[in-house]
């Protein structure tokens, strides 16, 4: 009888390498289904979240191109947590009939659900078999986002305070992964050694 495949889920918080670790697992076979990745493209111009944002919370949040206002949303939720419970319940059910696609057509071994709010959603743990969490310290994850992004430190911090807390992610973790150093030599051979209890 053959397994069915690992359900893998990871996740970290913003500026902590956790796409790193995805696309190495992808590059070792694993199927990498990414939440965040499906939701872009449900809010893209066109995309089926479009639409019912506009009706929901109006032109204003449309850019000029059709797809979502990022900078508009994002300020708008951060001072009106309702808001984000109104976007999450449109986009949400769009992701997870995609991640429900996807998982339907791989072959692979390993499934691993990339999803930044891992934690937060309670509807995702029970879909897995196990939870592996990037983790480093507040301070390298300022620096990064800092430098890949160009935000200034209270966008940054307002955006992790959007996230689960650091001690509260490492709770749900079946597996840590800590990646506070930029030598991806070393994270790659962790995530290598770590890969074959998957069958990669």
């Amino acid at each position: 009888m053959t397994r069915q495949p690992w359900r893998l889920g990871l996740t970290g918080g913003i500026g902590s390498g956790k796409s790193t670790v995805g696309a190495r697992l992808q590059a070792l076979g694993a199927e990498l289904i990414d939440a965040d990745a499906l939701s872009r493209q449900s809010t893209a111009a066109g995309g089926a979240a479009i639409e019912p944002i506009r009706a929901a919370f109006g032109d204003g949040f449309i850019d000029s191109h059709g797809a979502l206002d990022r900078t508009a949303m994002r300020e708008r939720v951060f001072k009106d947590a309702t808001a984000r419970q109104r976007l999450e319940a449109i986009v949400h059910p769009i992701v997870a009939e995609g991640v429900a696609m996807r998982v339907r057509e791989s072959r692979a071994p390993c499934i691993v659900f990339d999803v930044p709010l891992l934690v937060e959603s309670p509807r995702w743990r029970v879909q897995l078999d196990r939870v592996l969490v990037v983790d480093c310290s507040e301070a390298t994850q300022v620096r990064r986002v800092r430098a890949r992004s160009g935000w200034d430190d209270a966008t940054i911090h307002a955006v992790m305070a959007q996230q689960a807390s650091r001690s509260r992610r490492l709770a749900a973790a079946d597996i840590v992964l800590f990646n506070d150093e930029d030598k991806l030599d070393r994270l790659h051979a962790d995530i290598d050694r770590l890969s074959t209890r998957f069958g990669l």
